[in-house]
């Protein structure tokens, strides 16, 4: 069985806003200094249920995909640590800027390149945009059903047995193979790797494709092909008063506030 994961690398969530700093001339976020860009979190929990289903299985290969920069690497790699057996950077300029349906576009294309693949888990969403769409899209590309936000999911008979979490409740269904499965947070935490799997995974070589390794259009990925266009990128401006109620006793001065409330139409 073959099993895929798609990873992206996204700034750190826990950088202070502080340091958050954004080009709004090119809309994009200026990467905070000294702070390393890391793996989403949840693409961290797809591939722990991905891990999970290869060492029930037995006699089963996880391939990890990250479409980025050179730095995405280090997010394989952390995958890698993990248990993955083999890493593929997607890296060339005509994937940057574009939107859920191009990454999605990038990834299939991908995927399909690399043969026969039993399923794809995906992260419910990436930390940082948080679209949550890139996974169904690639279900559509591949013709293959999706489950999304499973919190729980094991191999059974052929089939992947999905429990997905929804608004008022859990669903339960059976996924056929090949399939793509979104996990969310509900699964649990991702293992931590040992040490000695990640001086391993450090030196194992991940592979790059381009748009011509993968037979893609470069006009009809990245920004070219983007649905989506970015208007404005900005840091919310935030600012507030407060007002005394100057009073003698803690009776007026409620009397007061109540007054305020009420011509300001909150009551």
């Amino acid at each position: 069985m073959h099993l895929v994961v798609c990873a992206k690398q996204i700034p750190d969530p826990e950088t202070p806003p502080s340091a958050f700093k954004i080009d709004p001339q090119k809309n994009e976020v200026i990467p905070a200094p000294g702070i390393a860009p890391v793996l989403s979190q949840f693409d961290g929990i797809a591939a722990e249920a991905a891990l999970r289903i290869k060492e029930k299985a037995g006699d089963t290969k996880v391939t990890v995909i990250s479409m980025g920069a050179e730095s995405a690497q280090q997010a394989i790699k952390q995958v890698l640590a993990m248990g993955a057996d083999e890493g593929v950077l997607l890296n060339d300029p005509a994937f940057e800027k574009g939107d859920p349906h191009t990454t999605a576009t990038v990834l299939a294309a991908a995927i399909k390149k690399l043969g026969h693949v039993d399923a794809v888990f995906c992260g419910r969403q990436a930390a940082d945009w948080d679209w949550g769409e890139v996974g169904i899209l690639i279900a559509e590309h591949m013709n293959w059903p999706v489950a999304i936000i499973a919190k729980g999911v094991e191999l059974q008979d052929g089939k992947f047995r999905v429990q997905r979490v929804l608004e008022d409740g859990f669903q339960t269904v059976d996924v056929p193979m090949p399939s793509v499965i979104t996990v969310s947070n509900e699964f649990g935490e991702p293992r931590y790797p040992k040490l000695q799997q990640i001086m391993q995974a450090a030196r194992k070589t991940v592979t790059s494709w381009k748009s011509g390794d993968l037979g893609v259009d470069a006009g009809a990925v990245g920004a070219a092909g983007a649905r989506l266009k970015l208007e404005r990128l900005y840091i919310p401006e935030k600012e507030g008063k407060a007002e005394i109620m100057d009073a003698e006793t803690p009776a007026d001065q409620a009397k007061q506030l109540v007054e305020k409330l009420k011509a300001a139409k909150i009551l």
